[in-house]
């Protein structure tokens, strides 16, 4: 096992799905732009969650894209000391990943495989929901914590029609969300929304 400094345990799944994760996402063409349809999902995401921070994410074997963000104007969190603003956090996500590529008001759209907690769901192959990340030791030594104040998370995974895991929706928060067993379902159902969406594309229909 890894700890960093100051004792949190680090760990970042192995994925052995990537090599066919990255082929299946060649073939639909997803993971190397943002979409306006994925932004304006994201935004749906964000506000039937009440989040304010939500995306999109394709995952390959190195890297993590934002297809489709949302990113709530003022966005703040009101339940630790040092919060990070929301223009904080797109800043720092898109430092932390230690690359550019961002849209006009500067949100970063890549992330470092190790940052965050979607490459777990996409590993896992199904929903993670981390009302307070400081509860599971696992997460709450992850870079995301410290470098850019996430405190909590929600995703599902977007599970293509060839039982590939395509990366996953989620949302974030600078505070504590009760996200509850209503918003599991809810992330869930949404996830399965998108993939129809995503196939519906690839058969050629609108």
């Amino acid at each position: 096992m890894t700890y960093d400094p100051t004792g949190h345990l680090l760990l970042t799944p192995i994925d052995k799905d990537a090599p066919a994760r990255v082929r299946r996402l060649r073939e639909l063409g997803l993971g190397e732009r943002p979409e306006p349809a994925f932004d304006e999902f994201a935004h749906r995401l964000a506000d039937v969650t009440g989040a304010p921070f939500s995306m999109v994410n394709f995952i390959d074997e190195n890297r993590q894209f934002f297809a489709g963000l949302h990113a709530s104007e003022g966005a703040h969190s009101g339940t630790h000391s040092g919060a990070h603003s929301g223009s904080d956090l797109g800043a720092a996500a898109a430092s932390a990943a230690g690359v550019g590529g961002g849209d006009a008001r500067g949100i970063g759209r890549f992330m470092a495989r190790d940052h965050g907690y979607c490459p777990h769901v996409v590993v896992r192959r199904k929903a993670l929901v981390l009302e307070d990340v400081y509860d599971y030791p696992r997460f709450a030594g992850n870079p995301v914590v410290d470098e850019i104040g996430i405190r909590s998370y929600m995703g599902a995974p977007l599970m293509d029609r060839t039982g590939v895991a395509l990366g996953t929706i989620c949302v974030v928060d600078t505070g504590v969300r009760p996200w509850g067993r209503a918003g599991l379902e809810t992330i869930k159902a949404m996830a399965a929304e998108l993939m129809e969406q995503i196939e519906r594309r690839e058969d050629g229909m609108p």
